[in-house]
């Protein structure tokens, strides 16, 4: 019976329909001709499922998209279609492109078609019939529980809030960081010290943005930080002295508290950092160790000029300790008068034992410096090795024996006077040193680097005469006119005879307190002291008032004087120049006579009677004394 062109048009439609349908099922799809081991046809979602288009597939037999070892099973599971007509199966699994094993649900049913029998088979994913089922029960439980997850979400939100507020409100800078050291979160206080914004930060590994480099510019590697130290051992760091660096480059410094976050699992998730800046208080910190660093330092000078001034004898005797009323020693007052206020450099030459101590003793005490020290350096005394270290100090290892820092004569003088005596002494290499510090006011101590100032006024001594030194290659020129800005003499005793008499009367005194009480200077024993040339100078005469005093016996003192002879005279060799003639006129003989006189009377206060009056020091009669000071015209105003 032939069909009609409508019937025919209408199954030609409803064999297109059927392959649409078989080509849009959700499931994977196979038309299997198992006789022949071929695939006659395939749907899309099979062609997804295994990897492979529809051409390659309609190429490749059925036993191809298995491993070799499951040969039996699909035999078995082919064999059970065709005799139940329908059969399903988990232990077969399929090749996909790739190679691996898919997991898969196979369902299959037997067809008959023109004499032969065909198996329509169906591959259901079940990792994805998993997923689908987790996915329907948890949309089951949530629409189930959804009220009790609405309150949850409600009070994480809270708890959420409360956090923030927290955060927010906190003095303290936080911040989070990961595992990987990455900011998480920052609060505003952060945000505040460090300069950067939290969405800056956010994302950022913090230790290169702000923690990269110590204060003093070395690199700071991240294996080092404290903040990633949490990460490895899982312990609470706490640091203290150390620097984030703002935005703005500045350095801030703080102290801060790194503390390990833990997952569920008990691993570390990352940190949470909590900082405060201190900058502040290290600044206080360091002002005061700064103060008592000075402190340090001021005591340390103060007890090193207090061991210094119990060093020195101090002498007392009248104003600014120079004895005398010749017009050599009144010279020299008035040029002490004169340089004393200036800050000039003054070079005092003369013989050994002459007073040029004293010389600069009254400098320095009528300067506006005689508030701060006097420093005196014998120069003639200082190893050559220690000069340097004497003059400016040393630091502590500087070299063999300097076991701890040590400060400098020039550093100790500071603001005040500075006396080299025998300057002449003082070694060639040196001096180059020397004329730096006077030049520039700066030096640094043995085994320093540091540059120091110093503010020092310079007087310098010599019994040398540094003009042929320096002719002779031993002292340097441009050093001698550095010193000899305003040069004193002091005159040798032997020129200023007429002084004698006050210096010995002054020695006895000074000496006798502690000794022997009542010693007087007879008319006999100043003739004799002033017959002497005193080569020592006045150095000499105190030793030999000290050893007269020694000697003394019943009330006398003994003096132990050669008699005047050439060999004392300081020009040995030469013809020697007498500052007096060996036979004096009666002028002179009676100025001596007065100058003596006076002396005694200033001794005893202008007592003339007693036993400890002038007449029993002279070793007269106390009325002969008399006539003799009315018939001189001395008076008790000439003693002043």
């Amino acid at each position: 019976m032939e069909l009609a062109p409508l019937d025919i048009a209408v199954q030609d439609t409803a064999e297109l329909l059927r392959a649409v349908a078989f080509d849009a099922l959700p499931e994977a799809a196979l038309l299997l001709d198992p006789g022949a081991d071929a695939i006659l046809d395939v749907n899309a979602a099979a062609c997804a499922l295994l990897g492979r288009d529809r051409v390659t597939l309609l190429a490749t037999r059925i036993s191809a998209l298995h491993d070799a070892g499951q040969f039996p099973a699909l035999i078995v599971f082919t064999q059970a279609v065709l005799d139940r007509g329908a059969y399903w199966s988990h232990s077969l699994a399929p090749l996909h492109a790739s190679g691996t094993s898919l997991r898969v649900e196979y369902a299959a049913r037997s067809l008959a078609a023109g004499g032969r029998t065909l198996l329509l088979l169906t591959l259901h994913d079940l990792e994805q019939r998993h997923r689908r089922d987790l996915d329907a029960a948890a949309d089951d439980y949530i629409h189930d529980g959804l009220p009790a997850w609405q309150r949850v979400e409600r009070m994480f939100q809270e708890i959420e809030r409360e956090n923030q507020l927290i955060l927010t409100a906190a003095g303290e800078g936080i911040y989070g960081v990961n595992a990987e050291g990455k900011a998480t979160f920052v609060n505003p206080a952060a945000e505040r010290m460090l300069g950067w914004t939290a969405d800056e930060l956010v994302g950022q590994s913090i230790h290169a943005v702000m923690h990269h480099t110590h204060h003093d510019g070395r690199a700071y590697p991240d294996h080092d930080c404290p903040i990633y130290a949490a990460f490895r051992d899982g312990a609470v760091h706490t640091v203290d002295g150390e620097v984030f660096w703002r935005k703005d480059g500045k350095p801030v410094w703080v102290e801060y508290t790194s503390t390990p976050i833990r997952d569920r699992a008990g691993d570390v998730a990352g940190a949470v950092v909590v900082f405060r800046d201190v900058s502040q208080r290290r600044e206080a910190d360091e002002k005061l160790h700064a103060a008592l660093a000075e402190v340090d330092r001021l005591r340390e000078r103060l007890q090193l000029e207090n061991d210094y001034l119990q060093e020195e004898i101090r002498i007392e005797t009248n104003p600014r300790g120079i004895i005398g009323q010749s017009e050599a020693i009144q010279t020299t007052l008035r040029q002490v008068k004169l340089v004393a206020p200036t800050t000039a450099a003054v070079l005092i030459t003369g013989e050994s034992g002459t007073g040029k101590e004293l010389i600069a003793r009254a400098i320095h005490e009528a300067s506006t410096r005689s508030g701060r020290p006097l420093i005196r350096v014998n120069c003639a005394a200082i190893p050559r090795e220690l000069f340097e270290s004497e003059f400016f100090g040393h630091t502590r290892g500087a070299f063999t024996g300097a076991l701890r820092d040590r400060i400098g004569r020039f550093e100790l003088a500071d603001g005040g006077t500075l006396f080299l005596d025998e300057v002449g002494e003082i070694p060639l290499e040196l001096q180059g040193k020397l004329l730096r510090v006077l030049q520039e006011g700066n030096f640094e101590r043995v085994g320093d680097e540091r540059t120091r100032k110093v503010d020092v006024r310079l007087i310098a001594a010599t019994n040398r005469d540094l003009k042929q030194e320096v002719q002779h290659g031993r002292f340097r020129e441009d050093l001698y006119f550095r010193l000899n800005v305003f040069p004193i003499h002091s005159v040798p005793l032997r020129e200023r005879r007429e002084d004698i008499p006050l210096l010995a009367q002054h020695f006895l005194e000074g000496g006798r307190r502690d000794q022997k009480p009542g010693l007087r200077l007879s008319q006999g024993d100043v003739r004799r002291l002033m017959r002497y040339d005193w080569p020592g100078n006045v150095r000499e005469l105190q030793n030999v008032i000290e050893r007269a005093t020694i000697l003394a016996q019943n009330g006398k003192l003994r003096f132990d004087l050669p008699e005047p002879s050439g060999s004392h005279s300081p020009s040995s060799g030469k013809q020697k120049i007498e500052p007096r003639p060996a036979v004096m006129t009666a002028a002179e003989l009676r100025d001596l006579e007065r100058t003596n006189i006076m002396a005694a009377l200033r001794a005893c206060n202008g007592k003339v009677f007693g036993p400890d009056g002038a007449a029993a020091m002279l070793d007269i009669k106390p009325t002969t004394l008399a006539s003799r000071i009315k018939a001189l015209g001395i008076s008790t105003r000439t003693l002043d």
